[in-house]
């Protein structure tokens, strides 16, 4: 009897022995795979945001087109949201004029556009340096808030550099997208853009260009459409 009773005490020892042991193994091995799966989700989750953002930028991007187009069939010569006329800025460090469709005057008006250009493609990191990619620092472009920053879109973060509120701009944009606001997913996100003017007449015409960006990095989040 007593043999028998140290046998079963011996074999439930042995149990809680190896129970606590696997216990241990398996609480080990869900902490070292937690702590190899957080960087990954991360990693997902921005790397879906970024998606979405590409995404919303093609969709501005595809509305504007549609919008150039109508213009162009009802007016004779097409425009994007926010300007006046096709020859006429939106955004840019240095206000210029591209009226004058004389000889030198559309000279004047390449010169004009160029210069536009140049600051965004500086922006975009295609000319010089490593381009704007942090928000809270001032680009050399000025750019224009697609949506408004007071029209319900998610607010621009505290510091954020570079990109100014256009009324009629946004009152152009929303019926495009049903008045529906396209928010950035990025925390520090927001949607803006910039048009270099078009300028000329006759044969020396020529179309002005749109870029959009997401202020969270415009260097990876960008798209143009030149008409």
């Amino acid at each position: 009897m007593k043999q028998t009773l140290k046998t079963i005490i011996r074999n439930v020892k042995s149990i809680k022995g190896n129970s606590l042991a696997e216990f241990a193994t398996t609480t080990a091995l869900m902490a070292t795979l937690a702590a190899t799966a957080a960087p990954k989700l991360s990693e997902m989750s921005e790397g879906t945001k970024a998606e979405k953002s590409r995404n919303e930028i093609d969709k501005i991007i595809k509305q504007a087109g549609q919008f150039y187009q109508d213009k162009a069939d009802y007016d004779g010569r097409g425009r994007f949201p926010g300007q006046t006329k096709f020859n006429a800025q939106v955004g840019g460090k240095t206000p210029y004029v591209n009226t004058n469709a004389s000889s030198t005057g559309t000279q004047t008006a390449h010169a004009n556009s160029l210069a536009h250009t140049n600051d965004i493609l500086d922006d975009l990191g295609l000319r010089t340096g490593d381009g704007w990619q942090k928000y809270s620092v001032d680009p050399t472009n000025d750019w224009v808030s697609v949506f408004g920053t007071s029209s319900g879109e998610k607010g621009m973060a505290s510091g954020t550099q570079g990109v100014t509120h256009c009324g009629t701009c946004s009152a152009e944009w929303g019926p495009l997208f049903g008045d529906e606001v396209l928010e950035s997913k990025f925390q520090d996100g927001h949607y803006a853009y910039s048009v270099v003017a078009g300028g000329g007449s006759g044969n020396d015409v020529y179309p002005p260009v749109l870029y959009v960006v997401d202020v969270e990095n415009a260097v990876d989040f960008n798209n143009v459409l030149e008409p």
